[in-house]
């Protein structure tokens, strides 16, 4: 299914240490879906089993997306508890990369704090100050797309604790979970942006502001 010359151009793009097979997110969609019709996930052990090979034989980036696709497929929903968080920690900080780490953050973590907000919420606020970096990325984003649902007070925690983060990821983190929310409720951002806005760096508070 792959393309060679998108490989390439998908490489240079994402600056990947992995090469790639040039497979569109679609296609790759539905060659999950036919391998897992094939070759059904037995319990929980054998999901992490699976994601793991993918995941630590990858040999291109595609494995990774594969991992992410059996992990996240709806029939696996079931197994997706806080027993996981373990492999949901090593694939953020083995994946070190926007692209994966939002993908496990706004999807495979945001459905656990959903799912168990008090103990998953108390690893997000530790993940929040984390000496890595996709730690405390995924910590920001987990509740891009709660929309009502998102925990304000956890939003608030974890965006005050890297305000003075100087990384480019986090600073663009803060902006996009605190634009999210503005979807949802503008004038608790406008606020929060007023108390705090001298204290952000231009690049949150403009992604933070850009619809209001």
């Amino acid at each position: 299914a792959g393309d060679a010359e998108r490989a390439v151009q998908q490489q240079r793009y994402m600056k990947s240490r992995l090469p790639f097979c040039g497979v569109p997110m679609p296609a790759l969609r539905r060659i999950v879906r036919s391998a897992l019709g094939a070759h059904p996930i037995a319990d929980q052990r054998d999901l992490t089993t699976t994601v793991l090979a993918l995941w630590d034989g990858a040999g291109h980036r595609e494995d990774w997306y594969a991992a992410l696709a059996v992990l996240q497929a709806p029939r696996h929903r079931v197994w997706r508890d806080l027993t996981l968080l373990p492999l949901y920690d090593h694939l953020v900080v083995t994946g070190h990369w926007w692209d994966v780490v939002d993908d496990l953050a706004t999807h495979a973590l945001g459905e656990l704090l959903a799912l168990e907000p008090e103990g998953v919420g108390a690893l997000m606020r530790q993940w929040a100050v984390d000496d890595d970096l996709w730690r405390r990325r995924a910590a920001l984003v987990c509740q891009v797309g709660a929309k009502a649902d998102t925990d304000v007070g956890l939003l608030e925690d974890v965006v005050l604790v890297t305000l003075d983060d100087p990384d480019f990821f986090v600073r663009k983190g803060i902006g996009w979970a605190l634009r999210a929310y503005a979807h949802t409720d503008p004038e608790w951002v406008r606020a929060f942006v007023a108390a705090h806005g001298d204290r952000m760096s231009p690049l949150s508070l403009r992604e933070a502001t850009k619809h209001l």
